[in-house]
């Protein structure tokens, strides 16, 4: 073995692998630091979900000691043999589901995956890849109408009626290594986030449950948020988002009394349920990114906004836990221009029980004369909505001093 011999006294310790099943060693004289051992399942097509819960399991198994061993990358070969029996496209379909579905909830923790496959599964690998990791809208646009009809639960484990069936897992050692000439498939996952398949990814709270239950050190933590801001960025770098831009909702403009830099969110040019909040997010990535580098304020603007234009906690709450701590360190102050009752209620309620620091910065403002403490009318840009609703409620003001009586 390439490994060496001490890799064959450790197997031995292992006690076997059952079917499903993943087990760890050392890669010894590898360039890898471990090795990950796994037994696919016999295929038999009357005991054919049985087959794809096992060889789902020998994905999710490895990937999950993957992330318990803190590695930042992980290589498959082909678990499922031809010697086997297994179909290598139902095959394949469960490999890049698996993988995705863990990324989708554990992605923060892993930075690459290579599929090592063969000259005999490449081409089947090539086919399927792009509907569960497309590289553009556009392709994945071109793939959604070949995602199979099953593509199993939140976790990517099948989900069919014949669950019922089970076969008993026995031991058993891995079948011979058969040494193929493989080529690596590196899967980007700078574009997992907004894309279909994703969008029925886990919430971000079982996710940081998740995290908080391996026990990782906080450096680990803030490491694999960095991570997960990161390829959030990549993506908003790379992706069309000239539609959410034309909404001119999130601009920058002014600075405040102690020089920092004004951003403006127009509540009323959100049409939140029939735009992509994904994308909204990925927009407000892009835009504040070099922004909140240096000490800033937001001036939110709920003036006039209707039922479908207000920003639901869940959304607000994914937002905070995606951004770089620098958002959150250099966000000087919030102010709320002409909240409601209700809203001021939410935002009582988001800032106590969603998130913590928040709170203390966030002013409600009535009127702009309030705002102007803060900011001179001359350093920010209005929506002219704003200015005409604001008189109408609180009276005209002035850019400068207002007209003499005796004019």
């Amino acid at each position: 073995m390439l490994a060496g011999p001490d890799l064959k006294e450790d197997l031995q310790k292992l006690k076997g692998c059952r079917t499903g099943e993943a087990k760890l060693t050392k890669g010894f004289n590898l360039a890898a630091r471990f090795i990950i051992h796994t037994v696919g399942p016999k295929y038999k097509s009357r005991y054919r979900t049985a087959a794809e819960s096992s060889l789902y399991s020998c994905y999710r198994n490895v990937l999950q000691l993957a992330k318990e061993q803190s590695m930042s990358s992980v290589g498959f070969c082909v678990i499922n043999s031809a010697k086997r029996g297994y179909p290598l496209e139902d095959a394949t379909h469960i490999a890049l589901r698996t993988v995705r579905r863990f990324l989708e909830i554990h992605g923060e923790t892993i930075e690459k995956v290579v599929f090592a496959v063969s000259e005999l599964e490449e081409a089947t690998y090539q086919k399927l890849l792009p509907l569960y990791f497309p590289r553009s809208l556009k392709e994945e646009c071109r793939s959604l109408p070949y995602l199979p009809a099953d593509i199993g639960n939140a976790e990517g484990e099948p989900v069919v009626p014949e669950r019922q069936i089970r076969i008993s897992e026995k031991p058993g050692a891995p079948e011979d290594n058969q040494e193929e000439e493989a080529e690596g498939l590196g899967v980007d996952l700078s574009f997992i986030g907004s894309h279909a398949f994703a969008r029925m990814e886990g919430d971000i709270d079982k996710q940081r449950r998740l995290i908080l239950q391996g026990q990782l050190s906080e450096a680990a933590v803030q490491k694999q948020h960095q991570r997960n801001y990161n390829r959030w960025l990549c993506q908003a770098r790379s992706e069309d988002l000239s539609d959410i831009a034309s909404l001119k909702a999130l601009y920058q403009t002014g600075v405040d009394n102690c020089g920092r830099t004004v951003m403006v969110v127009v509540g009323r040019n959100i049409p939140v349920t029939l735009i992509d909040m994904d994308k909204a997010l990925l927009y407000f990535i892009h835009v504040m990114d070099h922004i909140a580098v240096k000490e800033y304020v937001l001036v939110y603007f709920h003036t006039l906004t209707s039922e479908y234009n207000h920003l639901d906690s869940d959304f607000l709450k994914k937002l905070y836990d995606v951004v770089d701590v620098k958002y959150k360190r250099n966000l000087k102050a919030v102010y709320f221009v002409h909240p409601t009752f209700r809203s001021k209620v939410s935002t009582w309620f988001f800032t106590t029980f969603s998130v913590s620091g928040l709170k203390d910065k966030i002013h409600h403002v009535d009127s702009l004369h309030q705002l102007f403490s803060a900011i001179s009318p001359e350093q920010i840009d209005f929506p002219p909505f704003v200015l005409e609703y604001d008189a109408r409620e609180n009276g005209p003001y002035y850019t400068s001093y207002p007209p003499s009586p005796d004019l």
